[in-house]
């Protein structure tokens, strides 16, 4: 048994008892339920979830390490996103980026001191048409420029 450490496990009963005992095809959305509840999957959490509902960890991990959605460290308040498809990289993406990880005080796949933002780089947004594109949090800003990353991180500040 996976003694708990640091985490409340009090939110995971609550979900596990309102989804009445996922099994294996609720992978997915019992983790998301998990992450929307505690902002990333603790791993003490994960650990205590296996022993409850008998999925082995070993398979919640292997889910929540393949999707990109899911995570296992800490995330900010608000996620931005950089995208670098070949439509926003042929457009400058990467001195938006570099500007985003300036303004910010934080590196490509970091979460601020303060918790406030993570910042992502991401392989495509599905938005070509707004190339290049910055995502923070479900917003999405295209035609973006270094010179307008301060603007668009204001609201979030």
């Amino acid at each position: 048994m996976v003694e708990l450490v640091s985490a409340d496990i009090a939110p995971a009963l609550k979900i596990l008892d309102e989804m009445g005992g996922p099994g294996w095809g609720d992978t997915i959305p019992l983790l998301q339920r998990l992450q929307d509840a505690y902002g990333y999957l603790p791993k003490e959490v994960v650990f205590e979830v296996s022993r409850i509902t008998g999925i082995p960890a070993s398979r919640l991990f292997g889910v929540a390490t393949f999707y990109a959605q899911f995570s296992l460290e800490p995330r900010g308040e608000h996620t931005i996103r950089c995208c670098q498809g070949t439509a926003c990289h042929v457009k400058g993406s990467k001195k938006i980026a570099d500007e985003i990880a300036r303004q910010l005080g934080v590196e490509e796949g970091g979460t601020t001191a303060d918790r406030r933002f993570t910042f992502e780089t991401v392989a495509c947004l599905g938005t070509c048409f707004l190339a290049p594109v910055v995502m923070i949090d479900e917003n999405y800003h295209g035609d973006m420029r270094p010179d307008r990353v301060k603007r668009i991180l204001r609201p979030c500040r």
